[in-house]
């Protein structure tokens, strides 16, 4: 049996990443729970990061954080560890991407903070029982993800440009993908942008910043939703000393149900 196939729910996902058994992207990996961005940051940065997500909740929806030290997010997935349940994470020091490892607990302090900002896969269950097609999980690769011209609002170190996600769908469904992921603003909600992609500032859909373009048909409109990659694109600008990530599309899966935010 592969690892994908023994794969049915949060725990199976954190122990094959932990055995370094599966360290791709999670699109349709555990359909049925929530995923989420991750970010790490010291103490001394969490306060402003923490009113960056306040001032963009598009982008930065919080589901938990934790306490400084603690790699448990004892509400959100009691029993996992933020260290090493990921498949795959990024390390930026000073603004930098230095690494791209699988296990961050050589990298841990008592210092840290962890946040968990929702993401646009949580939702992709909904739109799929909807009838709405998702391309990528389709192809089986990663979302495409692009970094905008649009503006966040800044928070002390904190500010950068907004980072969409990219889904083609057909013209007559749009209004359905609106409404289905407008019910749930914990993983980013309603989309911020249908059709041209040059008015946000993307000149190349073949070309995104993050995951892997994907085919648009005749009849489909690109439709963009805010993205939790954001703050890797804030990471930039504010160049904190360290700064933990989840790679693009490599996200951390809870034990929280997607049911469970629709009924919020």
């Amino acid at each position: 049996m592969t690892t994908a196939a023994r794969i049915s729910g949060p725990e199976d996902l954190w122990e094959a990443c932990r055995a370094g058994e599966w360290a791709g992207p999670t699109p349709g990996v555990c359909g049925a729970f929530v995923q989420t961005n991750l970010v790490v940051l010291p103490h001394a940065d969490a306060f402003d990061f923490l009113r960056f997500c306040g001032r963009n909740p598009k982008p930065c929806p919080l589901i938990e954080t934790t306490d400084p030290g603690d790699p448990e997010p004892k509400l959100a997935a009691p029993g996992a560890d933020l260290r090493t349940d990921l498949p795959r994470y990024r390390v930026y020091r000073k603004g930098e991407l230095v690494d791209e490892p699988t296990d961050v607990r050589g990298l841990w302090r008592d210092d840290f903070v962890a946040f968990l900002i929702g993401c646009s896969f949580s939702f992709e269950e909904a739109l799929l029982a909807a009838g709405v097609p998702v391309r990528h999980v389709e192809a089986g690769t990663n979302v495409p993800m692009y970094r905008t011209s649009v503006p966040c609002t800044p928070a002390g170190k904190f500010s950068g440009p907004l980072v969409v996600s990219m889904r083609p769908i057909p013209a007559r469904l749009v209004p359905l993908a609106v409404t289905t992921t407008a019910r749930v603003p914990q993983v980013h909600g309603a989309p911020v942008h249908v059709g041209d992609p040059e008015a946000i500032g993307i000149t190349d859909l073949d070309r995104p910043d993050y995951g892997e373009p994907v085919e648009i048909r005749a009849g489909e409109l690109p439709v963009f939703w805010a993205c939790g990659v954001t703050p890797q694109a804030v990471a930039l600008e504010a160049a904190p000393g360290i700064m933990i990530t989840h790679a693009p599309g490599h996200m951390f899966v809870t034990r929280m149900t997607n049911s469970e935010l629709l009924a919020v």
